[in-house]
């Protein structure tokens, strides 16, 4: 900002994508809140995007800013986002991963040209976070592989790292910082006389060729235009390229027929944590947020930083007191000194929060590390901002039903009975089908069907997520509901042909469960328009469908969205009839699905059993068509031993058979005449989820003991596993009061002798010598 003010130019070009240039007044904005992100994406082809993310100490941003406040114009020079999407294999993921936010002093750099001298230059700081870092293809990595253009394989290199290792440096950044952020002063003509020295020698790969021939066709338009000054806010390492703009014609050339897309350019809120280099995005830096800081707080920013340090560690009632500060400041001037920094860093401030007001601790200190070094913000964008019709209903219902997006991850508790509630957690539900996970749900607190609870997090890439989903509707419900009924298209074409292709086809109900779940959250979303033709089609699959185990996996999600018309107030009609017809025929089909089950196809089956079984008990009509169903196949010999003991726990749970019939079961299939895994299973079978029954039932628990004790010891060693795994799923107060029933013989047998004095006293003798009692 001070090399602008001293240039004084004509116009500002910014590395970035031309096709911004109508987008730069927005800038100005006063409800336009960094950091934000210009997004260009293809129309219809919305997974192939760029984002050229922005802080408030991004130079890009400040140079934008200093433009408008001086009535200046302002261009972007980069290669056109035009080509380089075009150019792209990968079209999720482009070069151009956009210009990154770089530290304060290190803002980008400014390129000077003064049509006299032609090749008058000055250079304004900097990198990106080890290397270039600046545009579409940042030279952030050393040895790290990309695309080039047309399938080229282009290896980056690290002009800071190198230099910081010339210099004796293992940390790039923590080089910079002593080499040029805490000078006072930015040395623009030596950095311009390093970045050359590096560049010596090396050769532009094709798609950085062409950025820099680009930059250099703009400025040479700029300069045609009239424009006396030209300052350029480009990525150091592009300086040695920019001081000389040699004749277009060798640019033109290279310029000359490349491919072309079309393109939508927009801004869209990004958050510090992308710009954060452990997000994935390579161009970023670590710590936005110290960076932000001493940006926001040039005035002792060393005091004001462990200050908020100890305000945030005491939102989480930790007790750091004034004291605490001081001693940490203290410190991280010393440990600046003893290192021969002219200034403490970020390096220097961790050390002093982790000694001091932390004592030590590295969990406060990754809390400081994740709010205030790479920070939790969310920028905003203005009213005027080119949006699709669904990015603003969303963004409208966002106002409406108070719920503002966050960066920071938080929970949100939802009662239904409540109207702001219910359309809440509709939204949440309808975002969720169109591919936009702002919300995860989660467990709800407390009981009860109208409760709902769900954590937020929104992240910038949703608005390409938005983009896309745009093509099923304008607003939210009518996308949903569109993607709804593709999706259901799209599963039943599956099922016709067993194939499919692409995303959609991937995410698409292959399992009649999976349809039914759709439903279910039709259901929870209110997309009444949707639902009958899921519900049609989940007839005729279920129609089709033989397998007594897809059924019975279907049904649980039906049931569930048959109680919504109670709970939310959801209108399910139709769903009644189709809940019935799938339970008469899990009916009739349950004996032939109990036949032959080896281990894993039975328990298998259990699960399935159990699910229907719950799901039946919210089903009054249906209650006893069920036990029939349960209680004819109990009584057949030929079962497996988890799936009987488990349909015989059942029954008895229900009141269907009385306990003496119970034990009649456990003791003919604990005889000897079964092998003892089969008895094993079925006491697990029986006693699965709670022992409560043994603590209860003295004559079940006889039963069992009895049996136990009496196998041989190669039995014993063979069951033992299945057992451990019975009763190691009980609670402990249920294994305590067992054990405790077994010693005291109420089991009915003794299993404890009663104690023998002569026996027991040259034990007690010994123990008492050893505590040094009296004999």
């Amino acid at each position: 900002m001070a090399e602008l003010e001293r240039s004084r130019p004509d116009i500002v070009l910014i590395e970035g994508p031309p096709e911004a240039d109508a987008l730069v007044a927005l800038a100005s904005d006063p409800d336009m809140e960094p950091p934000v992100a210009l997004l260009a994406h293809v129309p219809g082809e919305p997974s192939r995007a760029a984002f050229w993310p922005f802080a408030a100490f991004s130079p890009e941003w400040q140079a934008m800013r200093y433009a408008a406040r001086a009535g200046i114009p302002v261009r972007f020079c980069d290669l056109p986002a035009t080509h380089s999407l075009a150019d792209r294999g990968t079209p999720s993921a482009p070069p151009d991963q956009g210009t990154p936010s770089a530290p304060p002093g290190q803002p980008g750099r400014v390129v000077t040209v003064d049509p006299d001298p032609p090749a008058a230059v000055d250079t304004e700081s900097g990198t990106d976070e080890g290397g270039d870092g600046d545009g579409p293809e940042s030279a952030d990595t050393e040895g790290r592989a990309d695309e080039g253009g047309a399938g080229e394989r282009v290896v980056h290199r690290d002009p800071i790292g190198e230099l910081a290792r010339a210099a004796g440096y293992d940390d790039p950044e923590r080089w910079w910082d002593d080499a040029v952020e805490h000078r006072g002063d930015t040395p623009f003509e030596v950095i311009a006389e390093a970045m050359a020295a590096v560049r010596e020698g090396y050769t532009p790969h094709a798609h950085e060729a062409r950025r820099e021939a680009y930059m250099r066709r703009t400025m040479r338009t700029a300069l045609k235009d009239g424009h006396r000054r030209v300052a350029v806010v480009c990525g150091a390492w592009h300086v040695p390229a920019l001081r000389e703009l040699g004749p277009a014609a060798p640019d033109d050339r290279l310029l000359k027929g490349l491919p072309k897309v079309k393109v939508e350019m927009t801004w869209v809120p990004w958050t510090y944590g992308r710009l954060a280099s452990w997000s994935g995005y390579g161009a970023g830096i670590t710590s936005p947020g110290w960076y932000d800081h001493l940006f926001a707080a040039p005035d002792r920013p060393i005091e004001r930083w462990l200050a908020a340090a100890a305000a945030v560690l005491r939102e989480e009632d930790l007790p750091v007191s004034s004291a605490h500060v001081i001693e940490g400041v203290r410190l991280a001037h010393s440990l600046a000194v003893v290192r021969g920094r002219p200034l403490a860093g970020l390096g220097e401030v961790t050390e002093a929060v982790r000694a001091v007001l932390c004592e030590g601790d590295e969990l406060p200190v990754e809390l400081i590390q994740r709010r205030m070094v790479v920070g939790e913000r969310l920028g905003r964008v203005p009213d005027g901002t080119p949006m699709v019709p669904l990015q603003r209903d969303l963004r409208d219902r966002q106002r409406r039903l108070k719920i503002r997006p966050e960066a920071l991850e938080r929970d949100l508790d939802l009662d239904l009975r409540k109207p702001l509630d219910l359309d809440r957690s509709r939204l949440l539900h309808r975002l969720g089908l169109i591919g936009v996970e702002w919300g995860s749900p989660r467990e709800a607190r407390g009981k009860g069907t109208f409760r709902e609870s769900w954590t937020l997090e929104w992240r910038p890439e949703f608005d390409i997520d938005l983009i896309e989903a745009s093509a099923y509707g304008t607003t939210v419900p009518a996308a949903a509901t569109a993607r709804v009924r593709e999706l259901v298209d799209l599963g039943s074409a599956r099922t016709a042909r067993h194939a499919g292709h692409g995303p959609a086809a991937r995410s698409s109900p292959r399992t009649l469960a999976e349809l039914t779940g759709v439903a279910e959250r039709c259901l929870l979303a209110d997309l009444p328009e949707a639902l009958p033709h899921v519900l049609s089609s989940i007839s005729t699959r279920a129609a089709l469908d033989s397998d007594v185990t897809h059924l019975m996996a279907a049904l649980p999600a039906l049931v569930r969205a048959q109680r919504y018309g109670d709970v939310r107030g959801t209108p399910a009609d139709g769903l009644s009839v189709i809940v019935r017809s799938l339970l008469s025929r899990i009916c009739a089909g349950l004996p032939a699905a109990v036949t032959g089950l080896d281990d894993d196809s039975a328990r298998e089956l259990l699960g399935h059993v159990d699910a229907v079984h719950v799901s039946v008990g919210l089903l009054e009509s249906s209650r006893d068509g069920w036990m029939a169903a349960l209680r004819g196949v109990a009584e057949r010999r030929d079962l497996h031993g988890l799936i009987g003991g488990r349909l015989t726990r059942i029954l008895l749970d229900a009141g269907t058979i009385p306990s003496d019939e119970v034990a009649l079961r456990m003791s003919r299939s604990m005889s000897a005449g079964n092998p003892p895994a089969r008895a094993a299973s079925w006491v697990e079978g029986f006693l699965s989820g709670s022992g409560l029954l043994l603590v209860h039932d003295a004559g079940l628990l006889g039963l069992i003991d009895t049996w136990l004790t009496g196998l041989t010891g190669e039995a014993f060693v063979d069951v033992l596993p299945l057992l451990r795994r019975t009763f190691g799923a009980f609670a402990a107060p249920e294994r305590r009061a067992i054990g405790g029933r077994i010693s005291t013989g109420e089991a009915g047998r003794a299993t404890t002798p009663e104690a023998d004095p002569d026996r027991a006293a040259p034990a007690v003798r010994t123990v008492l010598t050893i505590l040094g009692s009296p004999s």
